[in-house]
């Protein structure tokens, strides 16, 4: 699988669950955090400053889901992309 032009390809990263006050916040409930962690799975031909295995944060309503051989990842474009690890 390649990403072509603008998009990447990203595999999201699980955080342990927080403990917020006694309470335990997951990924449903944590609604503060606007970024997700990922790691790059392929950057398109036009993407500068990224490269495959990077680890970014990137906003959470950006792109959308695809199923590639019995995995789950997320296409975003460059643009969504808000850290570099």
């Amino acid at each position: 699988m390649k990403a072509i032009n603008r998009y990447i390809v990203v595999d999201k990263i699980k955080t342990e669950p927080k403990m917020v006050s006694g309470l335990i916040m997951t990924d449903d409930t944590d609604s503060d955090n606007r970024y997700l962690k990922a790691k790059i799975i392929s950057t398109g031909n036009l993407v500068e400053g990224l490269k495959d295995d990077d680890i970014i944060f990137y906003d959470k309503h950006a792109g959308h889901d695809i199923s590639w051989k019995d995995s789950l990842y997320r296409v975003i474009r460059d643009q969504d992309v808000v850290l570099v690890e």
